[in-house]
């Protein structure tokens, strides 16, 4: 590691003033650190192909932005938890000094997680092609009127869930929306798809596992509003007959470690009490 990139969260002044004071720190490790937002896209592409790290410095939701930005060109993140749960994050504020070292000398392992990638047609117009670590869901707008989500697997069809909506996760996403659904805890080492249901009414009201290679279409059924969410952070209105095709994406997200590699269930254990 020479070249760091500190990542503050826009909305947490706290997380400004600390980005300078650990720019000042990795200075004095012999570290070069680029300060920017996890807000800011444009500034981190810019800047990200000489960078060997993203630190970001808030929580969940900025390592995932964080993740999907450092993905295709191979760099890691390390998250600082100054938000509320902090799954991913992996040093609280007060351990940064402690982790420095350890990041000069090499002193860490590096974890790769699948991610997924998601295209939307709407007839044959691809309306755009979305990365997710977490989750893509298909499901309903405002009102509270379940949707239909024909859905085929591999081509084949599966089932027509009517429900508030369906979410296709990752193993990373199965402690998010998806474990709040009544989805299971998948480790993030594992590489496969989890399809599971959001309030369904009379249909499939079990999770699905699926193989990495799976491909997943869900068809809209619908006479009101649908929305397709990327990472619970875009949203995108979909109607009736448009498709969401889901699947592994070529990138993988890199995250470094510090903990051993049992700290999964550690960190499991530790937020679910």
């Amino acid at each position: 590691m020479k070249r760091i990139g500190l990542l503050h969260h826009p909305k947490l002044a706290q997380t400004q003033s600390l980005a300078k004071v650990m720019a000042g720190e990795a200075a004095r490790h012999g570290l070069e650190p680029w300060l920017g937002s996890t807000w800011d896209e444009e500034g981190v592409a810019a800047a990200i192909a000489g960078l060997d790290l993203l630190v970001t410095l808030g929580g969940d939701g900025s390592i995932l932005r964080a993740a999907r930005m450092g993905a295709p060109h191979g760099v890691p993140v390390l998250g600082v938890n100054m938000g509320r749960l902090g799954f991913l994050a992996e040093v609280k504020p007060d351990g940064w000094a402690a982790a420095l070292p350890r990041l000069v000398t090499g002193d860490y392992w590096l974890e790769e997680r699948m991610m997924l990638h998601a295209k939307y047609h709407s007839g044959e117009t691809c309306r755009g092609q979305y990365e997710a670590l977490n989750d893509v869901v298909v499901s309903r707008g405002s009102l509270a009127r379940i949707v239909r989500l024909e859905t085929h697997i591999d081509g084949s069809y599966l089932t027509t869930y009517a429900a508030d909506g369906l979410i296709t996760a990752t193993a990373t996403g199965s402690t998010g929306y998806a474990l709040a659904a009544g989805g299971p805890v998948l480790p993030p080492a594992l590489k496969n798809i989890l399809l599971i249901a959001i309030a369904p009414h009379l249909s499939m009201d079990r999770a699905i596992i699926l193989a990495k290679g799976a491909v997943v279409q869900i068809r809209v059924q619908t006479d009101h509003q649908a929305i397709l969410t990327v990472d619970g952070q875009f949203e995108y209105e979909v109607r009736d007959g448009d498709v969401v095709t889901i699947q592994a994406s070529r990138h993988v997200s890199r995250f470094l470690h510090f903990q051993d590699r049992s700290y999964f269930y550690h960190n499991l254990m530790a937020r679910l009490s």
